[in-house]
């Protein structure tokens, strides 16, 4: 093999390994939430309808702009009609052409291009705080997600480490069955509590699989697509971390603040404000300036033909009658006029002003009043809904952050209680002072404390994330 073959080879290899271990590179929550970011349809759905809105500003903006359209029309009339280039009826067949330049520019509107316009930016500002606010919840749910694989995977390291104690006990048994220290029968026990824990571990496993494929369907990650998140060495919950301390009215307070589906909601209401100015300048004047170029072509169109002849006339002169021959041009033949010379003779030209005054619209400019007054109130109902929403959500997330300090810290308790009486346990065990199922149901209590330890552990750091969240922090694990 050549060296540059060689080299080839070894730059393949190097190419394969990077992109195998791109691939297995763990996930992290930020990472994990910015991909969902860029992928959920919801959110996209949500940038189409800023574009839409911003769309809707720049047509408004260009309304003020000219107008400018030109056209042409061509045909063949005939019967009695009017000759387009002398307007006068005769009975011919005429071909017919002509051409038009028409401009007109707003000038006056009552205040419709301008509210439409400020309407139309404050609409775009409040898809942008919806998208926002889709964002957030997204952000909210890849969290819970990732926090529960994290659970899981502490669930499934526990029950591993519960699989190794009971094996062990199980080969401590098996020497004190020999020594005859206590019954065989004791043996059946822990093969029982062998099989519990190897049970234990394949909920475990599912557990993690599952809450994977739910991070996976969040961020819109195809199934059969590698994903690992990123384990932190120690989560470790805030020492000064105290529920009981937060109030209602500070956590409120700042998520009026930070959280943009309020902020829309005010922005809506403004918008809905500008549709009653709109509706109101149905009922003013409208000033419009005009201008037009326009040429035209007929086949009718023609031009006499001239012959100078001796005209006689009788004159007076003296009082007497006189008869005297001048020379006149004298048409005596017509020919048609050329298309170009018709388009250049018969161009004009056309500007002037137009107002037109509302008199009576069939109520329609009432009924748009009354319907944006509608609009209106509608949208202060739905800022106040969004306001209870909100505290709502704030009050349930604060009761519920308290409720898993509470249940946490009773954890710790339970595990130390069950930790005590396990060790107690494990003594008169191996004194023989109990027998194995005695010794395995303390080692079940002391599992189960454990298992609702880390349960707890994680929902009390999801609702602490979530209280961080309305106060307006970002989500991210220490």
């Amino acid at each position: 093999m050549t060296t540059r073959k060689i080299a080839l080879t070894l730059a393949l290899c190097a190419l394969t390994s990077w992109m195998v271990q791109a691939q297995t590179q763990p996930w992290s929550l930020e990472k994990c939430i910015e991909y969902a970011r860029q992928n959920n349809l919801n959110l996209r759905q949500a940038q189409y309808d800023i574009r839409t809105a911003e769309l809707g500003v720049q047509e408004n903006q260009y309304s003020r702009l000219p107008g400018l359209s030109a056209g042409a029309r061509a045909g063949y009339q005939f019967g009695r009609t009017i000759d387009p280039t002398t307007n006068s009826f005769n009975n011919e067949r005429i071909g017919f052409n002509s051409f038009s330049l028409d401009a007109n520019v707003t000038l006056y509107s009552g205040g419709f291009i301008n509210n439409s316009i400020r309407q139309g930016q404050l609409n775009t500002r409040a898809a942008k705080l919806d998208a926002d606010a889709t964002s957030n919840n997204i952000a909210l749910d890849i969290a819970a997600a990732y926090l529960n694989i994290l659970l899981s995977e502490e669930q499934l390291t526990n029950a591993k480490q519960n699989l190794k104690l009971t094996e062990d006990q199980l080969s401590q048994t098996d020497k004190l069955i020999r020594a005859g220290s206590v019954p065989a029968n004791d043996r059946l026990d822990l093969l029982s509590q062998i099989a519990q824990n190897d049970r234990a571990i394949i909920e475990a496993e599912n557990a993690v699989n599952i809450g994977y494929l739910n991070l996976k369907q969040l961020m819109q990650l195809g199934p059969q697509e590698d994903l690992k998140i990123v384990r932190p060495e120690f989560i470790d919950l805030p020492a000064n971390a105290n529920p009981q301390a937060v109030g209602l009215e500070e956590v409120y307070t700042a998520a009026l603040q930070t959280q943009p589906q309020i902020q829309a909601a005010d922005l809506r209401i403004e918008s809905a404000q500008l549709s009653e100015e709109i509706a109101k300048s149905g009922f003013l004047p409208t000033l419009t300036l005009f201008a037009s170029l326009n040429s035209n072509f007929s086949s009718a169109f023609r031009s006499p033909i001239f012959e100078t002849r001796r005209v006689p006339q009788t004159v007076f002169i003296d009082g007497s009658p006189v008869t005297i021959e001048f020379e006149s041009e004298v048409p005596v033949d017509n020919e048609q006029i050329a298309y170009t010379d018709q388009i250049d003779q018969n161009f004009g030209q056309v500007v002037g002003v137009n107002l037109n005054v509302p008199i009576y619209s069939r109520h329609t400019n009432r009924i748009n009043q009354e319907r944006a007054r509608l609009s209106k109130l509608n949208a202060e109902v739905g800022r106040t809904q969004q306001r209870q929403l909100l505290e709502a959500d704030v009050q349930r997330a604060l009761a519920d952050t308290r409720a898993s300090f509470n249940s946490y810290k009773a954890a710790q308790r339970s595990v130390e209680a069950a930790e005590t009486a396990f060790e107690n346990a494990q003594k008169r065990f191996d004194l023989g002072a109990i027998n194995t199922l005695e010794f395995a149901t303390a080692r079940n209590t002391l599992d189960q404390a454990r298992i609702e330890l880390i349960r707890s552990k994680y929902q009390y750091l999801f609702n602490l994330k979530t209280i961080d969240f309305y106060m307006g922090k970002a989500l991210e694990l220490d």
